[in-house]
């Protein structure tokens, strides 16, 4: 019995430890819209094989939030209520809960990646504070889709033409700059733009040249202004909840993951819209996009200038009033953090 004893002891302490390494922690995952497919493609996988990358007990649901039902201005509130532990937010959309959030990548602030990245990078601390604060949520990531330029199936030439034209809007800064050309705007998630550009619902959209190309937007749309306006910042946030179940060595791995899957989304931004716009325009130097035949319309300095002073005139002053009615020490939020970053100042 003596013996007997301790060897039962002994397998008992194995069966737990077993059932201890092999628990996981199940995760609720609600990716990007499933017509980018690209970035879908980098999420799916990632999240699949995360729990093996970092080390930490987990196991991933993962769907594009249009597969399952999620509108995009509805993701913060969804965060907040724990309806998923982790979400693909569009923060344009989602930014119509707080103003603050779309400080991060207001219209014509920084319209190239590298000026953008400074002034994300320049604005996390704060947007991560705030996020924690208002929706008991956590940044994990924050990338752009990158340059965000015109798809228009009316014939237009510059910014001018926009009068008169309904035009897709996602963020409220994009349309007080579409308003300002006498363009009007039209509020859509991305899933919904194919059909209304199909539809004559709207004349034009605003999107990257990657997204525009995987959504097939030049089926249905004729002329493309390859001016950049924003970078459409996007963000993976965690349920504050979810996030404080691991130790703090867990969050170091799964942080240090996170990282790697920003940096792959910045280089993407980067590297593949120069291809999307030769492909949408039906350019030899085509390579990995499908290819269309847009008209590509040349960008006239007049136009450039033309979203510099949107910016300054129209959008930051705008976006004050609407910010600081939330929270009065905002706009100086934004000066000491994106402002700084931007060498511009909210007066």
């Amino acid at each position: 019995m003596t013996k007997i004893l301790p060897l039962a002891a002994l397998a008992a302490a194995l069966v737990a430890g077993l059932s201890s390494a092999t628990a996981q922690t199940p995760l609720r995952v609600a990716g990007n819209f499933s017509q980018n497919n690209k970035q879908v493609d980098i999420e799916r996988a990632f999240f699949n094989a995360l729990g093996e990358t970092s080390g930490v007990g987990i196991s991933m649901n993962y769907n594009p939030m249009d597969v399952v039902g999620v509108k995009a201005p509805d993701a913060l509130r969804m965060l907040r209520g724990g309806s998923f532990d982790i979400m693909s937010v569009q923060i344009g959309m989602a930014s119509r809960d707080d103003a603050f959030f779309e400080g991060v990548d207001l219209i014509g602030v920084a319209t190239d990646m590298p000026s953008l990245r400074k002034v994300v990078d320049g604005y996390r601390a704060a947007f991560d504070e705030r996020l924690q604060t208002r929706f008991n949520a956590k940044v994990l990531t924050l990338w752009p889709f990158g340059p965000q330029v015109f798809y228009c199936n009316n014939e237009i030439k510059t910014l001018d033409d926009l009068k008169g034209l309904k035009v897709r809007s996602f963020t409220p800064s994009m349309s007080a700059m579409l308003e300002h050309f006498g363009a009007t705007p039209v509020t859509l998630q991305f899933s919904e733009v194919y059909p209304a550009l199909q539809r004559g619902v709207a004349s034009c959209g605003v999107t990257s040249p990657t997204s525009g190309n995987t959504g097939n937007w030049p089926e249905v749309t004729t002329h493309l202004l390859p001016l950049s306006v924003s970078g459409s910042v996007q963000g993976h946030f965690i349920n504050l909840d979810t996030w404080k179940k691991f130790s703090p060595e867990e969050q170091a791995k799964l942080e240090a993951q996170f990282k790697a899957l920003e940096d792959q989304f910045w280089d993407l931004a980067i590297s593949a819209n120069e291809d999307a716009v030769a492909c949408n325009t039906g350019q030899d130097s085509c390579k990995t996009h499908k290819k269309f035949a847009m008209k590509l319309v040349e960008i006239t300095d007049e136009d450039r200038a033309k979203i510099k002073d949107v910016a300054q005139k129209v959008v930051l002053p705008i976006w004050k009033k609407t910010c600081d009615a939330v929270d009065p020490n905002c706009s100086k939020t934004w000066n000491d953090t994106a402002g700084k970053a931007a060498g511009l100042t909210i007066e």
